[in-house]
């Protein structure tokens, strides 16, 4: 073919390994011409100079994933649309890797409408020209996909300027792992492109013979429909967004009221493994009954509460009441200085009780103080039937300022109040709350907390989660893991569960456990919780493993560590500091790089991650922050707090692909269900307000306004691959997993060197995706340290 000036060949590589997978890169293979992978530009500090087009470069515009998985086998189809952002014609072929695994079938390829041949090249051929893309343009990127055979298409031109549509057929047998079929999409190799993508949708149907039981994803936080127990539908959507972490969804089948699954994973045989418990109650048709429930709503009319907000507490009221179930019995205590009920005592719901509730939520008007202890004991005090779910929906937008003040003597009373085990939710509406009561308060009975910033809808987030608990399936769930022999000398098997203490599970929901296990083998998994009034036992076979031979359930190790991250801060907030817990977090956030406001200067490049002593010290400072109970700060701190708490999935951290403002590679805490970078700006200038923040007060700024340009500075020093976070440290990136020893023996490796290529061979993709950093890098690799070097 000839080539000029304003020709350039290029690649579009569609990788589909392991399982159902599918995902474009275009890669110029000019052999006059250096052309790497594009990354999207970032913009670290405003910066008015427009950034610069290169010769060669596109950006994904949309992605669109449709999946139909059925008994095992996904049909896919990927229709993804690029643009040639460059100033010359490129001159592009489609290169799809198979999968090690299971055969692709039907098989099309299509580019705007056209139907397009492939050749079929084996995993040797196939590495080969992986190698010679990598070598030629100094881009160590496509390592990560080295290792499968793949489908080679014939060449067409995408002009300047102009947009191609490639769309991709196949089905695909997938793998399962422990009981659960794994379907996997490289969403992350979409991080290839100039700028953010526009639209990324992802939607996949299940279908089965049998009961779907668990459906869970560990990367994303998905929204999970199930009309019955046969089918569910699986959606996630995205706009304006690099994706830097590959869509990854886990299901299984089976029978029963409840069904539990637990996948583990061991890096170190001598060390403790992890496991990751998931279980989900029967999907009961909508007419089936339902078990029934107390529901008690002790909202906040206050004077701070007028306005907009106490029209919002009023819509939220009328919501629970008309999604009230027949059997349920309900109460509603509205105060201010004073504490009024709807009735004196629990009414049974019925269309007669719903009507004059009603009629009595019209009437609450804002006006007077806060008497919240008054309206905590008489709410509870009403309850008596341990026999039936209780739940106590409380909300606040301030301080108590009538009654009972003293937090720890309110939290006690409400305690010694609730008699019948009823679970508080509370809601903690706008900065002026004091968060830590809320917590202490929550804590201590049984259930959680929410935050709602003052530029929330009040009804939104109290509706989603009364949809959330409106059908309990089993309360009071304990989780038991029994062996045949234990020795009393190994001492607690199990150890560090999270969520800690008895559960409730709600129809439609999934509990997911995480946990430590010193003891591997064969165990039995027993469940016992209350159905309908009475006790149930179950009891599910599991295994935990002795040594994990690769990084397949990696994921669960970070996922542990996230919630255990909340925890410490939880125990410090309500106890307060100690050393010992200091270390701890401060060695979870540097192996797994989890910055919150407290390590966040681990992102500084002169931090030394190694020295425990000196940043144990730094964290120490920044937890006094937690001493703040109101204000923006104050609310931030909590929000972040419990979002690690519930993490149910693993948060992206900083990638060089992801710029601020991008979403999932933004700051960490971003993608663990709340939005922290929102509340950024209110802790940059310590205001309170929800437009334009008040004048910064001292108290309010501290290190946790440092911390915030710190964690958009993590953009540029912080690396999270796989299962192991990296930091720019000078010239070189840092493996968080390489000690002292180590670096000292380390082996020197040039990149792009024979050696280096025969590393990412010998490692396979478990390791190799460690390699495709830029910049020189200090790298773990099976106990022994690399240094690889340009």
């Amino acid at each position: 073919m000839t080539r000029t000036l304003s020709r350039l060949t290029a690649i579009v590589v569609f990788l589909v390994p392991a399982v159902a997978q599918a995902q474009g890169l275009l890669i110029v293979t000019d052999p006059d011409r250096r052309a790497r992978l594009p990354r999207p530009i970032i913009i670290h500090r405003p910066d008015p100079r427009p950034a610069p087009t290169p010769p060669a470069s596109y950006r994904i515009k949309e992605l669109q994933v449709q999946a139909r998985l059925v008994d095992q086998v996904a049909q896919v189809q990927v229709s993804q649309t690029f643009e040639n952002t460059g100033s010359r014609q490129l001159e592009v072929a489609f290169v799809f890797p198979l999968p090690y695994d299971g055969a692709i079938t039907q098989m099309t390829l299509l580019v705007d409408g056209k139907e397009y041949a492939a050749k079929l090249l084996d995993a040797k051929q196939a590495r080969r020209l992986y190698e010679a893309i990598v070598r030629k343009n100094k881009d160590p990127a496509l390592l990560e996909w080295m290792g499968t055979g793949l489908f080679k298409t014939s060449v067409f031109p995408v002009p300047a300027g102009a947009k191609r549509t490639v769309s991709l057929r196949y089905a695909q047998l997938c793998r399962k792992h422990q009981g659960l079929t794994d379907f996997l999409f490289p969403l992350s190799t979409a991080k290839y492109t100039t700028h953010a993508v526009e639209n990324v949708n992802i939607r996949l149907t299940i279908e089965s013979q049998e009961q779907i039981k668990n459906v869970y994803s560990p990367s994303h936080a998905v929204e999970i429909k199930r009309p019955d127990d046969r089918h569910a539908t699986v959606t996630f959507t995205r706009k304006n967004e690099v994706p830097s972490t590959d869509f990854r969804l886990l299901y299984d089948v089976g029978k029963g009221k409840v069904s539990t699954r637990v996948l583990s994973y061991r890096p170190e045989k001598g060390e403790d493994g992890y496991f990751l418990l998931l279980a989900s109650p029967k999907i009961e048709a909508p007419d089936q009954n339902r078990p029934k429930k107390t529901v008690i709503f002790v909202v906040d009319r206050s004077g701070s509460m007028s306005g907009k907000k106490i029209e919002q507490a009023r819509s939220a009221l009328k919501y629970v009441l008309n999604n009230l179930r027949k059997g349920d019995t309900f109460n509603i205590v509205a105060y201010d200085s004073q504490v009024e009920s709807f009735r004196p005592e629990l009414q049974r719901f019925d269309e007669k009780t719903r009507k004059a509730a009603l009629g009595f939520v019209e009437g609450v008007y804002a006006g007077g103080s806060t008497n919240i202890d008054g309206a905590l004991r008489a709410a509870l005090g009403q309850l008596k039937d341990s026999s039936r779910p209780n739940y106590v929906l409380f909300l606040t937008d301030g301080l108590p300022t009538v009654g009972e003040t003293n937090e720890m003597k309110i939290v006690r009373n409400a305690k010694e109040a609730n008699d019948v085990h009823a679970r508080i939710f509370a809601f903690g509406v706008g900065y002026d709350v004091n968060s830590r009561l809320l917590d202490k308060l929550v804590r201590a009975n049984h259930g959680q907390s929410e935050y709602v910033r003052p530029d929330e809808d009040i009804e939104d987030r109290v509706s989603r989660l009364y949809r959330r608990i409106e059908s309990p399936m089993m309360t009071d769930v304990d989780v038991e893991f029994v062996f045949d022999e234990r020795k009393t000398e190994e001492g607690r098997p199990i150890n560090r569960v999270y969520p800690k203490g008895s559960i409730d599970l709600f129809a439609g929901e999934q509990l997911v456990m995480v946990g430590r296990y010193k003891k591997p083998g064969a165990v039995k998994v027993v469940v016992r919780g209350s159905v309908g009034g009475g006790e149930q036992k179950l009891d599910f076979p599991a295994k935990l493993t002795k040594k994990s031979r690769d990084e397949t359930f990696a994921f669960i190790e970070k996922l542990w560590a996230v919630r255990r991250v909340g925890e410490i801060l939880d125990q410090i907030d309500r106890k307060g500091k100690n050393k010992e817990l200091t270390e701890e977090l401060i060695d979870l956030a540097t192996r797994h790089g989890i910055l919150t406001p407290y390590t966040s200067f681990l992102a500084d490049e002169n931090t030394n991650v190694r020295d425990l002593a000196a940043n144990t010290q730094r964290a120490g400072e920044r937890l006094s922050a937690l001493d703040q109970f109101s204000g923006a700060s104050g609310f931030y701190q909590r929000a972040l707090k419990g979002s690690m708490q519930r993490a149910s999935q693993v948060a992206s951290s900083p990638s060089p692909a992801a710029a601020p403002g991008m979403g999932m590679g933004g700051m960490p805490g971003a993608s663990f269900g709340y939005g922290a970078r929102a509340a950024m700006p209110a802790l940059r200038h310590g205001g309170n307000a929800a437009t334009q923040p008040a004048a910064p007060a001292e108290a309010e700024m501290g290190a946790l306004a440092e911390s915030a340009g710190e964690m958009e500075d993590a953009v540029q020093t912080v690396r999270n691959i796989g299962n192991r976070a990296f930091y720019r440290r000078g010239d070189r990136w840092v493996d968080s997993t390489v000690n002292r020893e180590q670096e000292k023996a380390a082996v020197r490796v040039k990149q792009f060197s024979d050696d280096y290529f025969a590393l990412a061979r010998r490692f396979g993709r478990d390791l190799a995706q460690y390699l495709v950093f830029d910049e020189p890098v200090l790298v773990n690799l099976a106990d022994q340290a690399y240094l690889i070097e340009p």
